[in-house]
């Protein structure tokens, strides 16, 4: 089972092939959402040596920095071995 964690949001990077992907009216439909709801679903993030490089959840985690959140909800995902 994965761990829950804390992580602060500026600790996060995105890859540039991911933040081509970003869609601003997504971002907001979600931040929508988080106001009414809450944050559900946590991001998943691979750390790494200067923070955590962003897997999945790019539009979670850009619609909280919208919000002004700080921290975000994430799990730790290790990279695989082939």
């Amino acid at each position: 089972m994965l761990e829950k964690h804390t992580v602060a949001i500026s600790d996060n990077r995105v890859s540039l092939k991911q933040k081509m992907t970003l869609c601003e009216d997504k971002v907001r439909k979600l931040a929508e959402s988080i106001l009414e709801d809450g944050h559900t679903t946590p991001i998943q993030l691979q750390p790494d040596g200067y923070g955590y490089v962003v897997i999945e959840g790019l539009h979670r985690l850009e619609a909280l920095r919208v919000l002004g959140e700080e921290s975000v909800l994430a799990h730790f995902v290790r990279a695989r071995l082939h």
